[in-house]
C-alpha cells in the first residue's frame, strides 16, 4: 500500500481526500442524531451506514420513517435516489477494480465524491489509487461520524450551520473542473446543469439529478484521438504526476 501511495498518488492527493472525509464525518454525526431522533434502533442506522454508505438515500431514507411512511417506502425511495450510481459506475468502470473482490469493494464506495476525486485524476494508476484512497477514508469517516451522532443525539448540531451544504457542491465543481476542458464534457455539463435547474421546481428532491442524465445525448460520438489523449494523461498529467 505504501509503494503504491508512493509511486501512484501526487502529494496533495492525500490531503485532499482527509479535507473531504472531513466534510463527511461531520454530515455523518448529523445523520447518526437525525436517525436516532426519528426513533430509529441504532442498529438499523449503523447497518445503513456500513451496508448502503450513500447519505443522500439514507438521510431520505430517515426522512419517510420520521413523516410515518412504511419500511418498504423508505427503501424504494432510496433505491431511486441511488439510480443516479448506474451512470457512474460506467464513467469509472475502468478504475474501480479488476478482480471480483476489488470490483466489489470498490462498487461500495462508489459515491459522488469518490466519483469525482477520481475523475479529476485521469484513468490510469493514480485514478485507482485516488479512488481507493478517498473510498476508505469517506467509509471511515461517514460511520465514525454516524456513531457519534447516535451517542451524540441533540447535542450534534445541523451541518448547514457549518456551511457544508454549499462546500460539498463546491467541491465537486472544483474536482470536475479539470474534466470541462473537454468540449463534450463542457455540453454535457451546461445541459445537465439547465435540465436540472429547470426541474428542481417541479420534482421531488432527487429525481431533477437524475432527469438531468438525459443531457448524455450532447456528448455525441466519441473522439478516438480524444479518448487515446485521456487515457494517457487523463486531466491533462501523466499517471503519478502532480496536478
Amino acid at each position: 500500500m505504501c509503494s503504491v501511495r508512493r509511486t501512484a498518488l501526487a502529494p496533495g492527493d492525500l490531503r485532499d481526500a482527509l479535507a473531504l472525509a472531513a466534510a463527511v464525518t461531520v454530515v455523518g454525526m448529523s445523520f447518526g442524531a437525525l436517525a436516532a431522533a426519528a426513533g430509529i434502533p441504532w442498529t438499523l442506522t449503523m447497518a445503513m451506514s456500513l451496508l448502503v454508505f450513500a447519505g443522500g438515500s439514507q438521510f431520505l431514507a430517515v426522512a419517510v420513517v420520521a413523516a410515518g411512511g412504511a419500511p418498504v417506502a423508505a427503501v424504494a425511495a432510496g433505491l431511486l435516489l441511488n439510480l443516479r450510481h448506474l451512470p457512474f459506475g460506467l464513467a469509472i468502470g475502468g478504475i474501480v477494480g479488476r478482480g471480483a473482490l476489488s470490483r466489489a469493494l470498490g462498487a461500495h464506495v462508489l459515491i459522488d465524491e469518490s466519483t469525482a476525486f477520481a475523475r479529476a485524476r485521469g484513468t490510469g494508476a493514480r485514478a485507482t489509487a485516488a479512488y481507493r484512497l478517498v473510498g476508505a477514508l469517506l467509509f471511515v469517516g461517514w460511520n465514525i461520524g454516524t456513531v457519534v451522532g447516535i451517542l451524540g443525539g441533540s447535542a450534534v448540531p445541523d451541518p448547514n450551520a457549518f456551511g457544508v451544504d454549499a462546500a460539498f457542491p463546491a467541491a465537486l465543481l472544483a474536482l470536475l473542473l479539470p474534466s470541462l476542458k473537454a468540449a463534450d464534457a463542457r455540453r454535457v455539463g451546461i445541459g445537465a446543469a439547465v435540465i436540472a435547474l429547470a426541474a428542481t421546481p417541479f420534482l421531488p428532491p432527487g429525481l431533477p439529478v437524475l432527469v438531468a442524465l438525459l443531457a448524455l445525448v450532447l456528448a455525441g460520438k466519441p473522439d478516438p484521438a480524444e479518448e487515446r489523449r485521456r487515457g494517457t494523461d487523463g486531466s491533462g498529467h501523466g499517471d503519478g504526476a502532480p496536478a
